[in-house]
């Protein structure tokens, strides 16, 4: 599973994720290769012969001529098989030119001849970065230890080998335990483009973004959704988003509505990448903002990654204050659209080199990254780590073959904690050819830990008129009273997406400015949320007007059974509804009380009355004038559905409100 293709300029990589050109490729080679030079310069006693061939081969490597330099050399070593700098300088050309078998045995050649000098410094230490990168951590780790007793134990070289052999132990420990996974290309219906890269989807799995390199060397945002059998073929996410420059590295909130994207060129901005945000109302995407000089600065910000709600922004930035190059960071939107300034996630998730393309999964708890700082198989590899109390928990390798001793630097995790989309880079003789997407199922070891979401959908409408209203859906903890997601229903369709973590009991509530707000209850701590669960629920909303006979159940009161004293843990409901009637002054409204047919009459009727006045009390308590207000107890006298089962006397018991 070699090969994720790494996400925006992570190790020489451009905007989206193309290796920058083969001339930057050549002259990074070039400076090593005469760094190496330096290092280990032919020694005397060599034959005129054997050192006119190698000078010639060097002359050639100058000038960009490697496949040719190669002959020279291969000779110079014929003339002297004992020529140790020659075979050094082979295994160079060999590796440069992609031939890693052959310089492998050119480096072992010249380690063959003198084992315990310093002049074969180099050779230990090409050959043991050629098998770390192509993952062969065994044969590497006797060369990596004979290589570090060279150098002082404390010394930066020394410190650097140790590095090293950490990298091979952990590669070799991850190739014996590998991972199950099978990864499998989505449909080749998205391969109109000679690449694609980076996939982010909606919660619901059933829209696709994704960044496509065209022929011409541009990069677009590609759109396309699942039919229920495949995927359509993907579109222009917008002509207003897209432009004949690049933009990539998009992130999308989970209704699909809010896009975070990056550009580095082609628009006004602060530094040599920014962040940039538009926004979906019905079909139509509006033109991107740029998010600012809070998020933006003069230095390289880019990777966007949004929470589920779009509340959160994390990203990657190499500005002042951070711990290493390029590191994550954090900033939070308030109720009026404003970031706040941004925070480094610092230890354990940033490290002093660098982070990349972060990802947070929808239960905004497991978050997925990319670094090259932490130990893995080598290069990038990708890690996901979880928030608690405490903060982050240490990070996880995602171990083999999610990671190889390739660079892997972007996954996306569905809300149910089931699918992983990647992009996998296909290469000929080291050389990138192509990137496709790519799904695989996530392995146990990794779906244990994240928590899955389930996931709530429809339409919200007036009740009347069936006009679609641009209603707030407010998701909130009724054990901390905290806001665990707040998003907004489409303002031409009404339609919305949001996500129902599992382990927590939540109240959920629907409401906009002139109609009775909406409460809705989901208890996911008796059992464990189904992984995949989906809902589907339209929401009429009554308007808010005096007479009228509509009225809304509040689904988050808890009274323990026959008693009328509220549970703490109703105070999120009473809030609410105090808070709509501060907000309506002129209203007046009847708190009605209602029980299912267990019992004597006379006692429920007490029972349904004094339940009613118990929230009347709260309300007054909380500074409403009691003249609003109206208690009325029921009894079991107009159930909404016939007690023959326990599910059906649940829904009966229940306290109600209307405008009178």
């Amino acid at each position: 599973m070699a090969a994720f293709i790494t996400n925006t300029q992570v190790s020489g990589y451009s905007l989206t994720g193309k290796r920058n050109g083969e001339y930057g490729g050549l002259l990074a080679l070039i400076g090593l290769f005469s760094f190496l030079l330096l290092l280990t310069s032919p020694g005397f006693g060599q034959t005129t012969k054997a050192r006119q061939l190698y000078d010639q081969s060097i002359k050639l490597f100058g000038e960009r001529r490697a496949t040719e330099a190669i002959p020279f050399m291969e000779q110079a070593i014929k003339e002297n098989p004992n020529f140790t700098d020659a075979y050094i300088k082979l295994g160079q050309l060999y590796e440069f030119t992609k031939r890693y078998e052959p310089a492998i045995a050119a480096y072992r050649n010249a380690l063959r001849l003198q084992p315990d000098s310093p002049a074969s410094g180099a050779a230990y230490q090409s050959l043991s970065n050629t098998l770390l990168r192509l993952g062969r951590y065994a044969e590497a780790l006797p060369y990596l230890e004979k290589y570090q007793t060279l150098f002082a134990p404390q010394s930066v070289q020394a410190k650097r080998i140790e590095r090293q052999i950490e990298t091979a132990r952990f590669g070799q420990n991850a190739l014996q335990r590998p991972q199950t996974v099978d990864p499998k290309p989505l449909s080749p219906v998205l391969q109109t483009t000679p690449s694609q890269y980076f996939p982010v989807l909606t919660a619901d799995e059933q829209t696709l973004v994704f960044t496509a390199l065209k022929p011409e060397g541009d990069e677009d945002l590609m759109v396309a959704t699942f039919n229920g059998e495949t995927w359509t073929p993907p579109v222009s996410l917008s002509p207003g988003i897209n432009t004949p420059e690049n933009e990539g590295t998009a992130s999308l909130s989970a209704d699909g509505r809010l896009i975070v994207f990056t550009a580095c060129q082609g628009r006004k901005g602060f530094g040599s990448c920014d962040l940039y945000v538009s926004q979906k109302t019905g079909d139509t995407w509006s033109t991107p903002d740029n998010l600012g000089p809070t998020i933006n600065t003069r230095f390289y910000e880019s990777q966007p990654a949004l929470s589920a709600d779009g509340r959160r922004l994390y990203f990657v930035s190499d500005r002042p204050g951070g711990k290493g190059r390029r590191d994550i960071w954090r900033a939070d939107r308030d109720s009026l659209g404003n970031w706040a300034d941004p925070v480094n996630l610092g230890d354990p998730i940033n490290t002093p080199q660098n982070e990349a393309s972060p990802f947070i999964h929808p239960n905004g708890q497991s978050l997925f990254f990319a670094s090259d700082g932490h130990i893995g198989l080598g290069g990038y590899d990708l890690f996901v780590s979880d928030s608690n109390q405490s903060g982050w928990s240490a990070p996880a390798n995602l171990g083999y073959p999610i990671n190889t001793s390739e660079d892997q630097a972007s996954l996306f995790v569905s809300a149910t904690g089931k699918r992983a989309y990647y992009s996998y880079e296909e290469q000929k003789d080291g050389v990138s050819q192509k990137s496709r997407l790519y799904a695989f199922d996530l392995p146990e070891s990794l779906r244990e830990r994240v928590r899955p979401v389930s996931i709530l959908k429809g339409v919200i409408a007036d009740a009347r008129t069936k006009k679609p209203l641009a209603a707030t859906i407010e998701l909130i903890d009724l054990k901390t009273n905290q806001v665990i997601t707040q998003v907004q229903a489409d303002a031409q369709t009404g339609q919305y997406t949001t996500v129902l973590p599992s382990g927590g009991e939540y109240a959920l509530y629907v409401s906009t400015p002139g109609y009775l707000f909406k409460s809705l209850s989901f208890d996911f701590t008796q059992k464990k949320s189904e992984r995949g669960d989906g809902l589907t629920l339209a929401v009429p909303l009554e308007p808010a007007v005096a007479g009228a006979t509509a009225k809304e159940t509040l689904n988050n009161l808890f009274f323990e059974s026959g008693r009328y004293d509220l549970a703490d843990k109703s105070r999120t409901e009473l809030n609410r509804l105090s808070a709509f009637l501060k907000m309506n002054p002129a209203l007046r409204i009847e708190i009605s009380g209602h029980t299912d047919d267990t019992g004597e009459a006379a006692a429920n009727q007490t029972l349904s009355q004094k339940r009613a006045q118990t929230v009347v009390t709260y309300l007054s308590q909380a500074g409403i004038d009691p003249g609003r207000i109206r208690a009325v107890g029921y009894g079991k006298t107009r159930p909404v559905a016939p007690n023959t089962n326990d599910e059906n006397r649940r829904l009966n018991r229940r306290i109600e409100w209307r405008v009178l």
